[in-house]
């Protein structure tokens, strides 16, 4: 008798445990729900406020070099002007052997945007900034290949391994590899407002498989000399998609 009641007991006490774990991992999924769909919310509240960082086109997406890529690349002209995306604070400004000059700033929602390869940065750290202002100058100071603004956007915070980066164009709008951009411009839907294809930009060139300097010099009246000049070029080697400045 008492072995009987000994085990309706384990199995009442075992019921009670079962419906405590699920009441436990449904107020979890609701909770992650909730998070999920504010999180949501503030992307796309940030997305119909921020503006583009600067005039160029687009030479590079976020994701790409098989996902180390963690930002868009922006070719545009030396000492062109670098903006704010949106308000915020300058977390960091200085120069790093990869970066270059180097700015970083903490926006409300807890981003941070990163602007790289700048030739003068104009801000310093604890700065507040207000969207539009004026923060650099494009340039291809570090690891760049060509004059471009590398831009980047994460969450909550900037870390060595990039696990907070986010694709830009979550915030900025869509866009591809050949569109031109204008800075101060927003995108309040998925197709770039007032954007246009390299094909009728008659200041940029996207470099093609089998094109020399020499080649793309004579085809835009500018000697080689004048050609590197002007995309800032240490040497003569060019790529497939690389964008180049073909106006003085």
């Amino acid at each position: 008798m008492i072995k009987e009641e000994n085990n309706q007991m384990r199995d009442y006490i075992r019921r009670l445990l079962i419906a405590a774990i699920m009441a436990l991992c449904v107020s979890l999924l609701f909770l992650g729900g909730k998070q999920t769909e504010a999180s949501m919310q503030e992307s796309k509240e940030i997305k119909a406020g921020w503006i583009w960082p600067a005039d160029g086109v687009i030479s590079d997406t976020y994701g790409t070099r098989h996902g180390t890529h963690k930002g868009i690349d922006i070719a545009g002209r030396l000492n062109s002007p670098v903006i704010a995306v949106e308000d915020g604070v300058v977390g960091k400004s200085y120069y790093s052997n990869t970066y270059g000059n180097v700015i970083f700033l903490t926006h409300p929602n807890n981003y941070v945007t990163v602007y790289a390869h700048l030739n003068k940065r104009l801000v310093n750290t604890g700065q507040e900034i207000k969207q539009g202002d004026r923060i650099g100058m494009m340039g291809r100071t570090g690891e760049s290949t060509g004059v471009h603004l590398h831009f980047e956007s994460h969450q909550v915070e900037w870390t060595f391994d990039k696990k907070n980066a986010i694709d830009p164009e979550t915030l900025l709008g869509h866009t591809e590899v050949g569109v031109a951009v204008k800075g101060g411009m927003a995108s309040n839907t998925d197709s770039l407002a007032a954007s246009t294809y390299v094909k009728g930009d008659k200041a940029h060139y996207i470099v093609q498989a089998g094109d020399t300097l020499s080649s793309i010099a004579q085809k835009s009246n500018l000697s080689v000399v004048e050609l590197k000049e002007v995309n800032q070029l240490k040497s003569d080697l060019i790529l497939p998609e690389q964008v180049l400045v073909i106006q003085k």
